[in-house]
This record gives structure tokens, C-alpha cells and sequence, in this order.
């Protein structure tokens, strides 16, 4: 049985049981969130070494970060470097994305070296492999395409991102709509091109059923794509974007009957207006099913910096209800990322969510945030960067211009909090 049928069942599975408590709910409220579709939870049982992940209503956001080799770099030993610095800075997934050779290999060492859940895009191997097989991408056959995803479901992925809304439809309504940037979903581009050129149906669209079969037998969580997100400000909120959207609201439904867990994923690049319609829109085409969204990112001229614009569009649609973070790195639009990129990815889009969390009101957020500040107030330097999202840059920095007292170096013996407590705390001490 899968997590969703066991929790229909009233059934609190080991996983369900470890969630509870990471999140620090009732078990009889998680159950019920995950029987309603509104809560997943991240856990192929063939991926033994992972700790399993909830995502949904109630609990905190959770950040995944992408890896994964590229046509000009392929290096196994830089992704296993990648992901342990994802894990080392608090990523709660990570995503193959692999595109580089020996995509197999990659992804089993990932899933071997991996403690979080990890998702992937099968389609990007089921292409790769249809160009050294047929010589061209849009020669893919069905039967590969699904033998793919088996594959992988029998690896241990548990997650995958599947792109069935992108359909002829749907195609027909982005043609219509004169969008700057059209397709930015590498997925998304992938199933037009074979779309167009054979003039049949999405395989993932028309054969749903057989997708859902792998998924249930698997228990591995659809990651509804959405390969007509918006790639400009210019683009968003499009009919293309919303008809896609209407879609996978429809296969959310088809999934939850079954058994079968799934989320949906968002744009995107969307004005900061838009962010919270966006999300709005999702819960209710979607019946609440568990959102997860690329940033977004609120402006298009931030090269270099967006992990910046995508952690300020997270911050919004976290507080929104956005249940699941795709992290954007400084190299988005420019480059592969390296380890340092995905450090710096990681930890904005953690900064984002956190900041949601304060505002949905979930466990213990406002907590970190009032241990903090004591440990300002009593110029504890210690438990400051402890309590930091990145420990080793808080010391490096308040090292960085050595004080001459226990204050830093800053205000120095102008200190605000030392002056406070020798006049007005002593004083308040008095009277009392």
C-alpha cells in the first residue's frame, strides 16, 4: 500500500510516524492531511538510507536544491560533492537532473549517497537515449518512455517530475498566445518538439494510467510539471500557463483515486503582484494538492544575484500557502552550478521559507527567531552563529574586525545592548 492509501486506511505507517515528529504534529492530523491528498510524503521504499519528507498544509516549507551534470560537464564525484553540500546546509530534497553520460550511474550513486529524498526528470534520459538510438529526440517511443520511469521508480527515485499537462491543446493555446521567452521547460520542450513532429498525443497525457501504475506500484510521488511556466515577467499569468494548470488540477484527482501521492509545480517568473494569485489559484484548480515552485523569481534582470530575486518571490509565496521550494543559484541563466552556488541556493531559499513559516504560523518558527534575539540581546556570539543559517560565515565575519570588547566591532564601545543594560535594565531593576 502506499502512504496515501495507508493513511485512508487510518493506518500510521513508520514514515507518517517520523514525519509527526520532525514537524512536531499529532499523527491523527497527519494522517488525515495525507488522506486528503493536502500532505505527501517523500519515501520510496527503495531508497532505504533516506529520511522520509512531508510536504503540504500545516507544515513547514520545505527547499530542494537541483544537481545533476550537463552536456559540457559530467563528473560524478562534483555531483556527490554537490549533494552533500545541499545536505550539509539543510536542504530537505534534492532533484537529478542529470544530462550529462552515464545518466544511470549518476542517479544510483545519488540515491546510494543520499539521506534526503531525491526526484528526477525522466524524461530528460528517455530523450538523451532516443537521440544515440534514433538519432533524434522526437523518434522517442512510448514503451521507452515509460521503461525509463520504471527504471528509475526501481532505483529508488521518490519523485519524479512528469509533464503531463503540456498537450496539443495546450500547445495550440501557448502558439496563440505570442510569449517572448515560449517554452523554458527543458521537459516541456522536450514532449512539444515530439508532439508537433509526430502530431499525436503526450504519452504521459494520453497513457496517465500506466504512469500511475509505476507510481503506485513504486510509491513514488508525482511532480506534476509545468512545462509552460512563465520564463519572463512578461509571460506570466498566461492562458497558456493557466489551461496547463487546469489540467494537472484534473490529473490530481485521476492520482488521489488511486492511491497515488502528487504535488503540482508552479512558475516560475511572476511580478511580485502575481505571487500570491498564483498561489491561489493552484489550491483551489488543484484541491489544495501540495505546491512547489521554482523561486519565483520577481524581476529578470538579476543575473548572478537570483538566488536573491528567487528567495524574495519564495518569501511571498511561502507565506501564501507555497508548501515546497525549488532553490535558484547565483549560475541560473548563466552557468552549471558548482558546490559554492548550490551552498548560496540552498541557504536563500531556506531564509525564504522560514520567513513563510513565521507568517503561516508553524511550529517553532517564531521560536528561532526569539532565541536569536536573546542571544543578541546578551551579546552571546557563540549561540548567534549557532543559531545562524550558516554558522561558519556568522564567526568568520564577526572575527573579521577583531572587537576590542565583547561587543563587535561595529558600534564598539557604543554598543546600543551595552548601554541599555547599564542604564536603562539597571534602572528598571530599581524601581522594581
Amino acid at each position: 500500500m502506499t502512504q496515501l492509501e495507508l493513511a485512508k486506511a487510518g493506518i500510521i505507517s513508520p514514515q507518517l510516524e517520523q514525519v509527526a515528529q520532525q514537524e512536531k504534529l499529532d499523527v491523527n492530523i497527519l494522517q488525515q492531511g495525507i488522506a486528503e491528498g493536502k500532505i505527501i510524503i517523500l519515501a520510496n521504499l527503495r531508497h532505504s538510507n533516506s529520511t522520509p519528507c512531508g510536504i503540504g498544509k500545516g507544515l513547514k516549507t520545505k527547499v530542494n536544491a537541483n544537481i545533476g551534470t550537463s552536456s559540457d560537464l559530467c563528473d560524478v564525484n562534483l555531483e556527490l560533492r554537490k549533494l552533500r553540500m545541499a545536505i550539509d546546509t539543510g536542504a530537505n530534497t534534492v532533484m537529478d537532473l542529470s544530462t550529462g553520460s552515464n545518466i544511470s550511474n549518476i542517479r544510483q550513486a545519488i540515491i546510494a549517497n543520499s539521506t534526503i529524498p531525491v526526484g528526477t526528470v525522466p524524461i530528460y534520459q528517455a530523450g538523451l537515449e532516443a537521440i544515440e538510438k534514433h538519432k533524434a529526440l522526437v523518434d522517442m517511443k512510448v514503451d521507452e518512455i515509460f521503461s525509463v520511469i520504471e527504471n528509475q521508480a526501481k532505483d529508488g527515485v521518490d519523485f519524479i517530475t512528469v509533464h503531463c499537462g503540456v498537450t496539443q491543446a495546450s500547445i495550440a493555446r501557448l502558439k496563440s498566445e505570442g510569449r517572448i521567452t515560449s517554452i523554458v521547460s527543458r521537459g516541456g520542450a522536450f514532449l512539444t518538439g515530439w508532439i508537433l513532429h509526430n502530431g499525436q498525443e503526450n504519452p504521459l497525457f494520453q497513457y496517465y494510467d500506466r504512469l500511475l501504475d509505476i507510481a503506485h506500484e513504486y510509491d513514488v510521488t508525482l511532480s506534476l510539471g509545468d512545462g509552460f511556466r512563465p520564463g519572463c515577467l512578461a509571460d506570466a499569468t498566461d492562458r497558456a500557463q493557466v489551461e496547463e494548470l487546469i489540467i494537472l488540477g484534473e490529473m490530481v484527482d485521476r492520482a488521489r483515486k488511486v492511491g497515488v501521492q502528487a504535488m503540482v509545480e508552479g512558475p516560475g517568473h511572476l511580478p511580485l503582484d502575481q505571487i500570491v494569485s498564483n498561489v491561489k489559484l493552484e489550491k483551489s484548480l488543484c484541491h489544495e494538492a501540495p505546491f512547489y515552485v521554482l523561486g519565483p523569481l520577481v524581476t529578470d534582470i538579476g543575473a548572478g544575484y537570483d538566488h536573491i530575486t528567487g528567495a524574495i518571490g519564495g518569501a511571498i509565496a511561502a507565506a501564501a500557502g507555497t508548501d515546497f521550494l525549488c532553490y535558484v543559484t547565483p549560475a541560473e541563466h548563466l552557468s552549471l552550478p558548482d558546490v559554492d552556488d548550490v551552498k548560496q541556493g540552498v541557504i536563500a531559499s531556506r531564509l525564504a521559507a522560514h520567513v513563510g513559516d513565521i507568517a503561516k504560523g508553524v511550529a517553532d518558527a517564531k521560536k528561532w527567531d526569539e532565541q536569536m534575539a536573546r542571544a543578541r540581546k546578551d551579546l552571546n556570539w557563540k549561540t548567534q552563529a549557532e543559531l545562524s543559517l550558516d554558522p561558519e560565515l556568522s564567526r568568520s565575519i564577526h572575527n573579521k574586525i577583531p572587537a576590542t570588547g565583547k561587543t563587535c566591532s561595529m558600534c564598539g564601545k557604543y554598543c546600543a545592548m551595552e548601554i541599555v543594560k547599564k542604564h536603562l535594565d539597571n534602572s528598571t531593576n530599581q524601581i522594581n
